[in-house]
């Protein structure tokens, strides 16, 4: 039986438990998922490093998954844009049973590798896509489906999957097992399995975006706000990158339709928007590598 299958020992008696123990239990059991993360911390490293090149050459990020694999991946690729300007076009997401399964389980949809194998193939990867393939039992049929499809391609793949040997970790180019073991929940992989998935996931794409010059410090300075709030976010992160006040910070800001980084360059260099834009098309998007021009 697959690990994350097995009915945990150590909470037989769950459903008696008094309200503040169930919590405690459900949020400790959690704790599990960071530590399995942190195991696979080279294998994470290697994802990164082998992924930036390909990205960095105008590949995609692709990720695929059923059921709560599947919803974590599109959850993941939809944040990047509001987060780091990146193209909607890079970053694609296959979830079994399609997108009215974000919202409602198809019962079914993840036994289907050859739908798998035809979704992915539909993307026409190529060798720069990066390949994100999830599933907890990391069996599952309809993800090994679009591995093989991947494969074919000469796609970076990752496999990632919370049991020990299963065949997506195995078959992939690089695969990370995180073994979070029982679910306090009987195979409720929606849990810790799931969590240990979503870090995975943060640190990867987060990483990937850190090394493409999406964030200046630790200040993501390639943001477009959509929103008030994200304006006021621009103007605060400019005001601190610059340690100008807030009229200059919004008037350098208005005057490149608030794209952060070019405000800040402007700014701390005393420049115009556009030789501001040139000392960062010179730079591939460095804050820091632009602020050393001339």
């Amino acid at each position: 039986m697959l690990t994350t299958e097995i009915p945990s020992q150590e909470h037989a008696g769950l459903d008696q438990y008094p309200v503040p123990d169930l919590v405690e239990t459900l949020i400790a059991d959690q704790l599990n998922a960071i530590a399995a993360v942190r195991r696979a911390a080279a294998q994470i490293c290697a994802v990164v490093e082998a992924a930036v090149l390909r990205i960095a050459a105008g590949g995609r990020l692709i990720y695929v998954g059923a059921g709560t694999s599947g919803r974590l991946g599109v959850l993941d690729g939809v944040e990047l844009h509001p987060t780091f300007s990146w193209p909607h076009e890079r970053a694609l997401s296959l979830l079994a049973g399609g997108k009215d399964a974000m919202f409602q389980a198809v019962e079914g949809a993840e036994d289907d590798a050859g739908q798998g194998a035809a979704d992915l193939a539909a993307l026409r990867p190529g060798r720069n896509d990066v390949i994100l393939l999830l599933a907890a039992s990391g069996a599952t049929p309809y993800v090994l489906g679009a591995l093989d499809a991947a494969r074919a391609s000469e796609a970076l793949t990752v496999g990632i999957a919370n049991n020990a040997g299963a065949p997506l970790v195995l078959r992939a180019a690089i695969g990370i097992t995180l073994d979070t073991g029982p679910e306090v929940i009987s195979g409720s992989t929606r849990l810790k399995a799931g969590t240990s998935q979503k870090i995975v996931l943060n640190t990867i794409s987060s990483a990937i975006m850190v090394r493409l010059h999406k964030v200046y410090g630790n200040l993501m300075v390639d943001m477009k706000p959509s929103n008030s709030k994200l304006v006021q976010r621009a103007v605060a992160l400019t005001m601190h990158a610059t340690g100008a006040d807030e009229a200059r910070a919004r008037a350098a800001l208005e005057q490149c339709g608030f794209h952060v980084k070019v405000a800040i360059v402007a700014l701390l260099k005393e420049l115009s928007i556009p030789r501001a834009q040139a000392l960062l098309d010179r730079s591939a998007g460095s804050v820091r590598a632009a602020l050393l021009l001339q």
